[in-house]
């Protein structure tokens, strides 16, 4: 059911009016099979966000600093392992490495489920974040696609994401209340084993054509540009795991609203954020000002996180506005990143770059939740919430002096 509704919601997505072509067949399969496996996987990563902070404090070991540790390790063994492993999917192929990455995110839910500790809870996270196959995915989603489609078949990923997001904050409080970290964890591993299923019967392998040139084999690396992508994309997973260490607790004490039932704001405004990543998708696509709709998207995620700390002293209705905020900024940077690289790598590189874009991802993931959770033990929310406006600030300045979303094609 849950998969049906995402579906047909990503359907809804080609009809846009972002290009003037729709997707082919082939694409169709292939963008919609690999939004499918997305959301197997996200669902079960995203379940922990709402609910690790508040059911973790029961683990004997269990502390701010630690909890924040065991929600960003995962994001640490991604970042190791993104970059190898998209450089080995460039030559053995996309689909063995995203299989052996489900595999190993499988056992890791699975030694999270038996967790008794905060420390065996740490390392459960840390294998699951070992299955790094986000850079894999992402260079098989450009591979099937062409260049004028690229982008709105990300958004379609990045669609399915905040997709996901919704049913994992609605599923995650649910289920821990039933049976706690364990019955999640299981749930995840279960997910995992979907996602096997759809790479294997649902999505098509794409050709890699192996590089002759020599001298970009080895200096791909140095553009400038991808730099400014991925720190991006650094601190936009920053922002979102340091901004989860906050928001549960301001829904939960601040708004006394229980935790199982927090998916009752969560869903409805994700579902909600699809208006505003529409009108910013049409601005950068259609009507060709991709700057200012990145700077309109980093706007929405500082106001969202200005009017988290202003709720600090007295919750109210104002962090549902800021939810949406939030939402509409971060899928819209989290659909057009990816598809802004994309176009700037040739194809026998596109899974090392996607693998450096995806190492930069989950290192933010790791830091917003480790740094993230000292600094809430050390100093206070609103430093940590002003911290993430500085860095959003700071890079979208750095991208404005740039000519990155203006480029397209590698030439």
């Amino acid at each position: 059911m849950i998969f049906r509704v995402i579906i047909q919601t990503l359907s809804a997505v080609d009809h846009l009016v972002i290009t003037q072509t729709p997707f082919t067949q082939a694409e169709r399969r292939s963008v919609f099979g690999l939004a499918s496996l997305y959301s197997a996987r996200m669902i079960g990563l995203f379940m922990v966000l709402p609910v690790l902070v508040i059911y973790g404090q029961d683990l004997s070991g269990a502390s701010p600093a630690m909890l924040g540790l065991s929600l960003g390790i995962y994001g640490l063994t991604q970042a190791l392992l993104q970059i190898p492993l998209g450089a080995l999917s460039d030559r053995i192929g996309r689909k063995p490495v995203i299989l052996g990455g489900l595999l190993m995110f499988a056992a890791g839910s699975l030694v999270a489920a038996y967790a008794t500790s905060v420390w065996s809870l740490i390392v459960g996270r840390a294998l699951q974040g070992a299955g790094a196959i986000a850079g894999a995915v992402m260079a098989l989603l450009a591979d099937s696609t062409r260049p004028e489609q690229r982008t709105k078949a990300m958004a379609v990923v990045g669609i399915s994401i905040g997709l996901s997001f919704a049913f994992a904050l609605m599923l995650g409080p649910i289920l821990a209340a039933l049976g706690g970290l364990k019955l999640l964890f299981l749930v995840t591993a279960g997910l995992a084993s979907l996602g096997i299923v759809i790479t294997l019967w649902r999505i098509p392998e794409a050709p890699i054509t192996p590089s002759t040139d020599q001298l970009e084999e080895l200096e791909w690396y140095k553009n400038a540009d991808l730099w400014r992508l991925n720190l991006g994309v650094f601190v936009l997973h920053f922002t979102l795991t340091a901004a989860f260490m906050v928001v549960p607790l301001l829904l939960l004490n601040g708004l006394a609203l229980p935790k199982e039932a927090h998916w009752k704001v969560y869903a409805p405004v994700l579902l909600l954020s699809i208006i505003g990543l529409g009108f910013l998708m049409r601005l950068g696509e259609r009507l060709g000002r991709p700057k200012l709709a990145f700077a309109l998207a980093v706007v929405s995620l500082c106001v969202a996180l200005f009017m988290f700390e202003s709720n600090l002293a007295q919750a109210g209705v104002s962090v549902i506005a800021a939810l949406w905020c939030f939402f509409v900024g971060f899928n819209f940077l989290e659909a057009s990143l990816p598809s802004l690289l994309s176009k700037r790598v040739t194809p026998h590189r596109r899974g090392a770059a996607m693998g450096s874009f995806s190492t930069a991802q989950f290192a933010g993931a790791f830091f917003g939740g480790s740094v993230g959770g000292v600094l809430l033990q050390l100093t206070s929310v609103s430093i940590l919430l002003f911290t993430c406006v500085a860095l959003l600030v700071a890079w979208c300045v750095w991208l404005w002096q740039s000519t990155v979303l203006l480029d397209n094609e590698p030439k």
